[in-house]
């Protein structure tokens, strides 16, 4: 493993790291301040439980999620300090808020976790509502700051130097919004499912069922409205990378060939060499339609760009396809969820029901690690789109293979000491919680 792609792992390792904890300290939260607010208009002592016992696993992932975060910021700076050197000064401004947001979810949680019965009950409420506020924005920020890299604005580049710099124009780019939309309802799927999971397993194996029925059902509902939506977000998405990255839509999609009535590929054998996909079902017409509104336009393929500037295609499409497919898995039980709730009312309590949402616990945490490959392996080799080239970006210092090694095992180490945590405050409900 030579330097650049020790570089590359390195800083691949620490984001699928960290984006499981910022995901879930984003949503939980709002589930937290959901049973909460039950609690305060129903008398209910089990929302109370909820609450509590759902906060201290929001403690557990922000602690992790501020070391591995914070880890990330001198990473940018230590692996890449070419970039950091001509674009820090560009998109500065939103990792400058984001650490506002921060620090204000880190007061903010101080005060909900030891706040119980010394402040106002609708004041201590509203302080957990600043948490998942404030993570949510922390998160949307950084997906800001990464869409500048896709799609980078507010900025002149003449002759290798960056002038006339716009740092609002940079943050509110153009990929922005899609990017933002698109990630906030992956967290929500995400993590509902993870949590609905859980519980799901806890009432099939008849511990505490009161209590874990009351939190399955929230966690369940937010991840339901959420995987319903992301279609519509993927959609917007696709459009918006049609338009600004072709060369990725033509990698997700394993589309060589520029074409009209372009058909869309699902699953397959990417051949790169041959330029082809082997066992693929396609639909001809569909990618057309999906990335231009028409199923007569046309779809830029590798053929028009210069293979010095093609991603790698064979991961690009297969993460693709990992994403899209999970997400359809995940729609499908949300649809029947929907049904059980308003129609079916007999499925609720069904083991199968039940056991679909215990195997659904990690799909969306894939999905959200196969999206993230997509977004960055499919800019490539772009650091900087159009801009920067990655391999221009990374530092000359020797030995970083070392690195990733050592961060490696680090972050083995923390998911366990994570997955411990997690597994004795689950075991803990029927002592300290519901009681």
């Amino acid at each position: 493993m030579d330097d650049f792609l020790a570089a590359r792992s390195q800083m691949a390792l620490s984001l699928g790291f960290h984006i499981v904890f910022a995901c879930i300290g984003m949503v939980m939260p709002f589930f937290m301040a959901i049973a909460h607010y039950k609690w305060l208009r129903t008398g209910e002592q089990v929302y109370k439980n909820v609450t509590k016992a759902w906060s201290k696993g929001v403690a557990i992932f922000f602690a992790t999620g501020a070391v591995s975060g914070t880890v990330l910021s001198f990473e940018l700076g230590l692996l890449w300090p070419t970039f950091m050197e001509h674009a820090g000064p560009i998109f500065g401004m939103p990792f400058s808020l984001e650490g506002t947001a921060f620090f204000i979810e880190a007061i903010a949680l101080g005060f909900f976790l030891y706040g119980w019965d010394k402040f106002n009950p609708w004041f201590h409420w509203f302080t957990g509502v600043i948490v998942g506020v404030s993570g949510l924005a922390s998160g949307i920020l950084v997906v800001a700051a990464n869409a500048w890299m896709n799609s980078p604005s507010g900025f002149d580049y003449i002759n290798g130097s960056y002038t006339n710099i716009n740092p609002i124009e940079a943050m509110f780019n153009d990929a922005w919004f899609s990017q933002a939309l698109h990630m906030t309802l992956a967290a929500f799927a995400a993590t509902g499912f993870a949590v609905a999971g859980v519980h799901a397993l806890m009432i099939k194996k008849g511990k505490n069922i009161h209590f874990h029925q009351k939190a399955f059902r929230i966690a369940a509902i937010f991840a339901s409205i959420a995987a319903v939506l992301q279609p519509l977000s993927g959609d917007i998405s696709a459009k918006d990378v049609a338009k600004r990255q072709p060369a990725k839509l033509a990698a997700m999609e394993a589309h060589f060939k520029t074409e009209e009535e372009a058909s869309l590929i699902i699953g397959g054998l990417v051949d790169e060499k041959e330029k082809d996909v082997k066992y693929a079902l396609k639909i001809p017409g569909l990618l057309s339609w999906m990335a231009h509104g028409s199923s007569k336009a046309s779809v830029t393929g590798l053929d028009k760009i210069p293979e010095d500037f093609h991603p790698p295609v064979a991961i690009t499409h297969y993460a693709f396809q990992v994403m899209v497919g999970l997400g359809m898995l995940m729609l499908t039980l949300s649809i029947i969820y929907f049904i059980a709730l308003v129609k079916k009312r007999s499925w609720l309590g069904a083991h199968w029901l039940l056991n679909l949402f215990i195997i659904a616990v990690p799909l969306g945490f894939i999905a959200i690690e196969a999206g993230w490959m997509v977004t960055e392996i499919g800019r490539q080799p772009w650091i900087i789109y159009g801009i920067m080239r990655t391999v221009d970006a990374v530092t000359p210092m020797p030995g970083i293979v070392y690195s990733f090694y050592l961060f490696t095992a680090v972050y083995l180490s923390l998911s366990i000491i994570v997955a411990f945590l997690l597994y004795r405050q689950i075991k803990m409900v029927g002592k300290i919680y519901d009681i």
